[in-house]
């Protein structure tokens, strides 16, 4: 087998830049120009893990200028089927806190200058009610301290809601706030890969409390206290994946004649 092939992503967020203690970088080229760094494939679990950090090394990318199509096309085209995307959230109502972790179930798109999809022409019409692998959030809700549900609303950035927006939100019902869940999973699900995000909460939103409001330091500090957290969370559920065979976010597309490549 090539060593340049792996069948699970983590997609890394805020200060989260590595993964994989022993793993090779592959330069990946896509259609859609590079990903947000190269690809680093390793051991993890057992399994052949491909790695990628979502803002590139440092931090080099902010939330609207990532390269979201690049990045779903670099992980399938070495072979990636099951993507995790962890990710820093700002909580909004009570039912959340500060350090908390939560697979959410559903998203709300409130980005604006982002390329959102594969569909260039034709008709091709991507089913998205539900728009997380429901196998890969039963596997991560099965973690003792991992929450199940929530709606997370995606802002475009790179600034933080006012208190009004953050008000707002929360007045829907929305549970999370977060720049970068979006186009991310709606393009996962068109490359036909299981993808689920596992949100750890940072602060809670402007709109929520009083004070001066949310700022990057808080937030950036507190996720990198948490990140060995994650990662020991992110390789047991890796080593126990159910199988992607079969799953709807691949058979969504049977007999459908897509306008765009596959890798």
């Amino acid at each position: 087998m090539s060593t340049h092939r792996a069948d699970v992503a983590v997609i890394g967020g805020s200060g989260f830049y590595s993964f994989l203690e022993d793993s090779e970088e592959v330069s990946v080229r896509t259609p859609y120009g590079d990903p947000s760094a190269q690809v680093a494939i390793g051991t993890c679990a057992g399994r052949r893990v491909a790695f990628l950090p979502r803002h590139g090394a440092g931090h080099a990318f902010p939330p609207h200028a990532i390269n979201y199509r690049a990045n779903p096309w670099a992980l399938r085209s070495v072979g990636v089927r099951q993507v995790l995307g962890p990710c820093a959230v700002g909580g909004l109502l009570p039912s959340v806190a500060t350090g908390d972790l939560v697979v959410p179930d559903q998203l709300v798109d409130r980005t604006w200058r982002r390329a959102g999809s594969y569909v260039e022409s034709g008709a091709v019409h991507l089913p998205f009610a539900d728009p997380y692998c429901p196998r890969l959030r039963t596997r991560l809700i099965a973690e003792v301290d991992v929450a199940d549900g929530g709606t997370m609303v995606v802002v475009e950035g790179p600034r933080f809601s006012t208190r009004e927006e953050s008000q707002h939100y929360a007045a829907q019902g929305w549970s999370l706030v977060n720049m970068t869940g979006a186009p991310e999973a709606a393009l996962a699900r068109e490359m036909r890969l299981c993808y689920a995000t596992l949100a750890l909460v940072t602060d809670m939103d402007a709109g929520v409390e009083e004070g001066e409001g949310v700022g990057q330091e808080e937030i950036f500090a507190l996720f990198a206290r948490n990140v060995e957290r994650l990662k020991d969370l992110l390789t047991r559920v890796i080593g126990d994946l159910p199988d992607p065979a079969g799953c709807t976010c691949d058979t969504w597309a049977g007999g459908l004649a897509l306008s765009y490549d596959l890798p």
